[in-house]
């Protein structure tokens, strides 16, 4: 059954293994280092600026999240999460968008809960089997090299939005 990305109100996504290729880099003084791919935070603005709202679940805490999800407007950061189920029933009454119009992006086990309450599961084409086994779409590119921005362009193909934003750049 093809999953119903039409309905799609909120994509919800994990960090370390989604947003970034899942390295985790320390400086010298203790910081935290994420990399982050251009096309992905694109991709991400194209969604929130076409009415679609993105939030994050992250079992990780960083400064280096935090600028980002800044440099790009999103608000709903959850992160230093242990228990991402709470943190989504949290987002649900928040914004009072139900699970079926929530897509989620994960990479592993702890995504699971979240990935088999929403209407559409994400999984990156190098996420751990069994969070394949229970995604609705797998990418094909891998985490942290564009993957976000296919799950972007899915939904907002979905929704008949795509070709509008591509015309937009052409004239």
């Amino acid at each position: 059954m093809k999953p119903e990305l039409a309905h799609i109100k909120l994509l919800l996504l994990d960090v370390d293994g989604v947003l970034t290729d899942g390295g985790i880099t320390y400086s010298d003084s203790g910081d935290q280092i994420k990399r982050f791919h251009s096309r992905d935070g694109f991709g991400l603005r194209l969604l929130m600026d076409s009415g679609i709202q993105v939030g994050i679940i992250t079992g990780r805490k960083s400064k280096a999240l935090e600028y980002r999800c800044e440099n790009l407007g999103i608000t709903l950061l959850f992160d230093g999460i242990k228990d991402k189920l709470s943190a989504f029933d949290t987002i649900i009454s928040q914004t009072g968008i139900i699970p079926e119009q929530i897509a989620f992006a994960g990479d592993d086990l702890m995504d699971l809960p979240v990935m088999t309450r929403v209407g559409v599961s994400f999984c990156v084409s190098d996420a751990c089997n069994e969070v394949k086994d229970h995604s609705d779409i797998i990418t094909t590119r891998k985490a942290g090299h564009g993957a976000v921005r296919e799950i972007c362009e899915h939904i907002l193909k979905a929704n008949g939005l795509w070709d509008a934003i591509v015309n937009k750049y052409l004239s």
